[in-house]
């Protein structure tokens, strides 16, 4: 079974924000943010999306 259009990852600088099946990355900074979803990108082969102020994810197109 391969999976399309899925999040991978969700990466935010709030937890109480976010819950879910995907696993959570809980930052400290926007720069912090940034690192961790550039290093998910690849290690996934996924993109970052930004959904909001203080919250990303990494999808599967």
């Amino acid at each position: 079974m391969t999976h399309e259009k899925i999040i991978l990852a969700v990466i935010t600088m709030n937890g109480g924000r976010v819950a879910g099946g995907a696993p959570i990355f809980i930052c400290q900074t926007k720069e912090e943010m940034e690192q961790i979803a550039a290093n998910l990108e690849a290690i996934l082969d996924g993109i970052a999306h930004e959904v909001g102020e203080g919250l990303l994810i990494i999808v599967k197109h």
